[in-house]
């Protein structure tokens, strides 16, 4: 596939909360991503810290805090080093940064920098209560910038085939066009629309924006497709994907009120959870 364009700064999130098994898929997929752009990548390797008052521990406590402080901090402190590593063997250029943080600033922190780069890549997260997870959600909904979510068993970047999940509303434009780089490289694009028998037999949803991405020169087919019996959008979404045996998913990202999005779940955190392929979000 051709050279990524327009995409010169990429960037890394990775918590450090002392559990057994951690790994990180994202930062493979950020590194060769960062080859074939010729892209400069910012890794924040952070710890949390946890805080005790000393109206709530006395020394003893805060000395087993102060422990466990200092061993996630030597955690992180070493996935900065073999990043570093990784980068140079790669050749890469990198940025390392092992901050120890309380919960807040780690989220804040990274979304900031978020804004300052061109991409954030992250480590999907199966738990929608979970420290990793919300750093997704302050990423995309804080930064102002895309995101790729990157499943686990995926930790090199390919772009041959992309799927576009296309609703025609302003949220998946904005995808569609911070996805630019990555569509103008690929080899094949398909836009996929999730529709209901009624307005599938009315037009074909998807065709409105196909002339679009064929002036840019991008390869571009469209398919309607039905929602499945039991109304589930997302793993119509899913199976479409792994049909057309795609590299990514481009789709626009939703926010729903916390109480609703408690209740009914919802596309995005759906897809957050449990896609097959790396899924490149923008809100």
């Amino acid at each position: 596939m051709p050279a990524l364009q327009n995409i010169k700064n990429v960037i890394v999130g990775l918590t450090e909360e002392g559990q057994q098994g951690e790994t990180s898929d994202a930062i493979g997929y950020a590194l060769s991503l960062s080859v074939a752009a010729g892209a400069h990548l910012t890794v924040q390797a952070a710890s949390r810290r946890i805080v005790m008052t000393s109206a709530l521990a006395g020394g003893f406590g805060q000395g087993l805090v102060s422990e466990e402080n200092g061993r996630t901090a030597g955690l992180s402190q070493a996935v900065a080093e073999k990043v570093r590593g990784d980068a140079a063997s790669a050749g890469v250029a990198c940025t390392v940064d092992s901050p120890q943080l309380t919960h807040p600033d780690i989220l804040a922190t990274f979304a900031a920098k978020a804004r300052l780069h061109d991409l954030t890549i992250l480590d999907a997260e199966e738990r929608t209560i979970d420290l990793d997870r919300e750093l997704i959600e302050a990423a995309l909904f804080n930064s102002g910038r895309p995101v790729i979510v990157v499943p686990a068993g995926h930790n090199a970047f390919a772009g041959r085939r992309i799927v576009i999940a296309w609703d025609g509303g302003a949220h998946a434009a904005r995808a569609v066009n911070d996805a630019l780089p990555f569509l103008l490289a690929a080899d094949a694009v398909e836009i996929i629309s999730v529709v209901g028998e009624k307005e599938l037999s009315r037009s074909v949803a998807g065709a409105e924006l196909a002339p679009h991405l064929a002036r840019h020169g991008i390869a571009v087919t469209v398919d309607d497709l039905p929602v499945r019996p039991d109304g589930d959008v997302a793993e119509t979404l899913r199976d479409a994907a792994i049909r057309y045996r795609a590299d990514m998913m481009v789709m626009g990202a939703y926010r729903h009120g916390p109480i609703r999005q408690w209740l009914f779940g919802g596309l995005t955190q759906t897809l957050m959870t449990a896609c097959p392929i790396p899924l490149f979000l923008a809100h």
